[in-house]
């Protein structure tokens, strides 16, 4: 068992929204249910989706899993599976699914290009991404290139 692991609270959802996530991600998996707990894994990394009744509280971009892609086509399928049914794109990244959860869907190469060395061209980035929902690796990969991108 891992040491720390994420709980999410749904009103009814909690299985409907494991069996979601498990098929979203290539090595997703629901484990088990358990009474009001489903837990599954995505990526190597074991969740708990919880029945918890309506709340006072619920979802916010305030807390989102952040998912590393390798490269556009990863960015791509995610965004387009996580936004579909409900879902809802942000900006620079960000989306929030069908169920409410907030997600990161950021590509390897947005944080190297942030980091470049140059500070004109880390800015550049900076630029382009801020006008983004969806990254854009090669419009970003073009902003570094290219002076007033």
């Amino acid at each position: 068992m891992q040491k720390i692991s994420t709980w999410l609270w749904f009103d009814t959802q909690a299985e409907e929204a494991a069996r979601f996530y498990a098929s979203v991600f290539p090595n997703g998996k629901v484990l088990g249910t358990q009474g009001p707990v489903t837990s599954f894994e995505l990526e190597g990394i074991e969740f708990y989706a919880l029945n918890g009744g309506k709340a006072d509280f619920g979802f916010t971009p305030a807390v989102s899993l952040y998912v590393d892609c390798r490269d556009q086509s990863e960015v791509d399928t995610l965004w387009d599976k996580l936004t579909a049914d409900g879902g809802s794109p942000g900006q620079c990244g960000w989306l929030t699914d069908k169920y409410g959860v907030s997600w990161q869907i950021i590509p390897r190469d947005l944080p190297e290009l942030l980091a470049d060395p140059d500070p004109v061209k880390a800015e550049r980035v900076m630029t382009a991404m801020l006008g983004m929902q969806k990254i854009d690796v090669d419009a970003l990969k073009q902003a570094a290139i290219v002076e007033g991108a």
